[in-house]
């Protein structure tokens, strides 16, 4: 077992991860980051990227690794392990990786995001990235003028619903329940919309489709009153069931709300904890992208140096002693 000190350690690899990452290494700060399982978290998992400035498109993997590479050339330490434990009670704080070393850290940027919840079918799996997605702001333009299914019943697939109709056709909202549990003017919104449908009562069993390239064409739906099922055609597949965030390493640690998402501070990436910093999805519950997660990187990293400087100048040790 080896123990390596650093001023500011990095818990992800994503966007946020990779900004703060080369915003510390920028400025001075030696940084560790700790890629986690899936070093460039849920874009490596998509393809075209349309909304990614100074891109027209780009495949999500290449994206991040660009922003890696980039991280690297600045200097910052990536390590491709996981996080099994750590410590935030007091400064320094320790970190242990899967391979049981040890990291201690002056401050901690937490960027371990958030994965969307999905129906776990098979078929959903087939098709992610192919007609199924978990973004209507990240995909919906790839559905002007189509016909799209959109799952849930929540804020997210009401949202994600009212989103969708600036691109596609029409939209249908698929619901396991005989009441949406929505906030009632964003189901006003909905109902009295001319190119919304909902399926009241049922649940998606399959997604269908084929061809080369593999797309989607319908989703099987399965009536849970009569107990019967039906196929609705369809060319994209939107699961709005919510998103988990990786927080569980940080319960009872630092402040979560009551979904699991890491609480900052107004105006702040400061978490309940002195030195420690949340950034990207694993505190944004509200916007979910790419670029609002980096940007929150980058401030993540403008936190810890703030933090890092008064610590000096209070006569605390930057570096961990």
């Amino acid at each position: 077992m080896s123990v390596t000190e650093t001023d500011v350690l990095i818990i992800g690899g994503g966007p946020a991860g990779y900004t703060a990452a080369t915003y510390a290494a920028r400025g001075g700060l030696q940084p560790l980051l700790i890629e986690g399982p899936q070093p460039g978290g849920q874009l490596t998992t998509t393809t075209d990227v349309e909304n990614w400035p100074g891109e027209v498109a780009i495949l999500g993997p290449d994206l991040m690794e660009r922003m890696r590479k980039h991280a690297l050339h600045y200097g910052a330490l990536l390590l491709s392990e996981a996080v099994t434990e750590i410590d935030l009670g007091n400064a320094p704080f320790r970190c242990t990786v899967s391979n049981g070393d040890v990291y201690k850290a002056a401050s901690v940027i937490i960027a371990t995001g958030a994965q969307a919840r999905w129906l776990e079918l098979p078929s959903e799996d087939v098709y992610r990235g192919f007609g199924v997605s978990a973004c209507a702001t990240c995909d919906g333009f790839f559905f002007r003028g189509r016909n799209v299914v959109v799952i849930g019943g929540g804020n997210t697939a009401v949202e994600e619903a009212l989103y969708l109709t600036r691109h596609a056709a029409n939209v249908t909202l698929i619901h396991r329940r005989n009441q949406l549990r929505a906030e009632q003017i964003l189901q006003q919104r909905l109902t009295s919309h001319p190119r919304v449908s909902i399926v009241w009562n049922s649940v998606v069993d399959e997604i269908v489709g084929g061809g080369s390239p593999l797309h989607v064409t319908g989703v099987i739906i399965r009536d849970t009153q009569r107990n019967v099922n039906f196929t609705l055609p369809c060319d994209g597949v939107f699961v709005a069931i919510g998103h988990q965030p990786a927080t569980e390493l940080f319960r009872g640690q630092v402040t979560l709300d009551r979904d699991g998402y890491i609480i900052t501070q107004s105006g702040s990436t400061a978490t309940s904890v002195p030195g420690v910093f949340a950034a990207g999805d694993v505190a944004d519950r509200q916007y979910r992208q790419a670029v609002t997660a980096a940007a929150a990187g980058c401030m993540a990293v403008l936190d810890a140096q703030r933090f890092l400087s008064d610590a000096i100048y209070s006569g605390a040790q930057s570096r961990v002693a």
